[in-house]
């Protein structure tokens, strides 16, 4: 087959819809040779990561399009905004809270390309089961740990 034939734009493209979250699959690692993932998130105002985690195999790197979502790495808020990037290393813990009053669209890059579509179906179906937040938890927790995430402790309130 010739180069320009495997070629072509948005070659996984698939919207899962994850609790409040929208994640739009752009490229999966079927697409990149195993070399990254990309998709955008839609995350309106008051949304946040019920569970902070990290990775000890890629990196994930944001791109602000639209709005601010502040992501906190290490105990740390970074605002990210249109134009404006964070790159998040392997073992940073982290999470994300959208508290800007309005939506926004961030474009999310994983290298190399350990996480994918799958993984945000099998979110969108805990999310979708109707249990409590601290069944959602656990179950999260387990996901996490087969998708290579480790889930950090949740702090008490």
């Amino acid at each position: 087959m010739p180069q320009d034939a495997m070629n072509q734009l948005n070659p996984s493209e698939e919207t899962i819809q994850v609790g409040p979250m929208q994640v739009k699959f752009l490229v999966t690692a079927d697409d990149s040779n195993g070399s990254a993932a990309m998709f955008e998130m839609v995350t309106p105002s008051d949304a946040k990561l019920p569970t902070p985690h990290s990775h000890d195999a890629y990196e994930e790197t944001i791109y602000g399009i639209e709005g601010v979502i502040t992501f906190t790495v290490d105990g740390r808020a970074h605002d990210v905004g249109p134009g404006q990037s964070l790159c998040i290393l392997r073992g940073q813990v982290h999470g994300f809270s959208n508290t800007s009053g309005s939506t926004s669209r961030s474009l999310i890059v994983a290298t190399p390309a350990l996480i994918g579509p799958e993984y945000f179906r099998e979110v969108a179906s805990i999310f979708a089961s109707g249990a409590d937040m601290p069944a959602i938890h656990a179950r999260l927790g387990e996901l996490m740990k087969r998708f290579g995430l480790t889930p950090a402790p949740i702090p008490a309130i």
